[in-house]
């Protein structure tokens, strides 16, 4: 099946654009893209660990099983601001 993911923050940089197309196979979870896309990254990260995931928008667990045409959406920590 394939996927849309889209990158936010500094996954930008990891993965050299805002997003890819991958192909998964039938049933794949959420848990297993990650783990894909740890491996794929181009630097490696600890922002993995801390991840927020959407699919289609709505915020999901690793559990999630993944449809045909999904879009997924990493969304890594967001700090800074000021006092």
């Amino acid at each position: 099946m394939r996927v849309t993911v889209l990158y936010f923050g500094v996954l930008k940089d990891l993965f050299t654009g805002d997003r890819s197309t991958l192909e998964l196979a039938e049933g794949e979870t959420v848990g297993g893209l990650l783990r894909l896309s740890e491996k794929n990254a181009s630097k490696h990260s600890v922002v993995w660990r801390a991840l927020a995931v959407a699919v289609n928008r709505e915020y999901v667990g690793v559990d999630h099983a993944l449809q045909e045409g999904d879009e997924v959406a990493l969304l890594p920590p967001v700090s800074g601001g000021t006092a």
